[in-house]
C-alpha cells in the first residue's frame, strides 16, 4: 500500500505495537513520539494519516489535531484514547478527527479503521485525478466502461475478439467507441493492432474500483 500512516504516542510500547500490527497488515508506516517531533516530520513529508494519542505531555493531541488540519486538512486523523475519555475523544471529532480507537484496543478494530479512512483517501484523489469534463464525458458510455474492464481483465484485444465479447454487430459502433477511447488517452494499440489499457486507462480503472467500493459499502 502507498499510502503513509504516522504514529504519533510518547508511549514507546504502545507505539511500538501498533506499527507492528499495522506493518505486518501491508500499510507503510513512521513513528514520533510526541507532536512535536510529528509536526517537523509532517512538514517533511506529510503522511496520508495520522494516528493520535490523546494524552501525551506538552501538546496533547487534541491540540496536534487542530494544527494538521489548519496546514493539512485533507489529512485523516484517528485518535487514541482511553476508555473513561470517550467524550474526549468525541470532542476532538469535532475539531477534526476522522475516528477514535478507545484503549485497551483490538487489532482488528484499529485495521479496520485504518483501511476505512485510508479508503477514503483514495477516493478523494480519485475524484480529483477524474474531475476532467472529457474524461467523465468519456466513460460516461457503458460500453466504453465494458471495454476498459475487459482490457484490464484480458490485458489485451484484437478489434474482433472485443467486438464478440460486446455482442455488438455493427462494426462501426465499436470503433466509435474505441475512437473515443484512444482520444481520450484511456487505450493504445501495441504493433500488432491489439488494443490495451494506457496509463491513464489503469488509473480510471482504479477509480472506478474505488467508487463501486464507496457506494457499495
Amino acid at each position: 500500500m502507498d499510502e503513509k500512516i504516522l504514529i504519533v504516542d510518547d508511549d514507546d510500547e504502545l507505539r511500538s505495537n501498533i506499527d507492528e500490527i499495522l506493518v505486518v497488515a501491508g500499510f507503510q508506516t513512521r513513528q514520533a513520539s510526541g507532536a512535536s517531533e510529528a509536526m517537523k516530520m509532517i512538514q517533511a513529508d506529510c503522511p496520508d494519516l495520522i494516528i493520535v494519542d490523546y494524552m501525551m505531555p506538552e501538546i496533547n493531541g487534541m491540540e496536534l489535531i487542530s494544527s494538521v488540519k489548519k496546514s493539512h486538512p485533507s489529512v485523516k486523523i484517528i485518535m487514541i484514547t482511553a476508555f473513561a475519555a470517550i467524550e474526549s475523544a468525541v470532542e476532538a471529532m469535532k475539531k477534526g478527527a476522522d475516528d477514535y480507537i478507545s484503549k485497551p484496543f483490538k487489532k482488528d478494530a484499529l485495521i479496520l479503521s485504518v483501511r476505512k479512512n485510508l479508503e477514503e483517501v483514495r477516493f478523494a484523489r480519485c475524484i480529483i485525478r477524474l474531475n476532467m469534463d472529457d474524461t467523465l464525458s468519456c466513460i460516461s458510455n457503458n460500453t466504453r466502461r465494458q471495454i476498459l474492464m475487459m482490457l484490464f481483465r484480458d490485458g489485451k484485444m484484437r478489434f474482433m475478439d472485443i467486438t464478440r465479447a460486446l455482442g455488438i454487430e455493427d462494426h462501426t459502433k465499436v470503433n466509435f467507441h474505441l475512437k473515443a477511447l484512444k482520444q481520450n488517452g484511456l487505450i493504445e494499440q501495441n504493433e500488432d493492432k491489439e488494443y490495451l489499457l494506457s496509463a491513464g486507462g489503469l488509473n480510471v480503472i482504479d477509480c472506478l474500483q474505488v467508487m463501486s467500493s464507496k457506494v457499495s459499502s
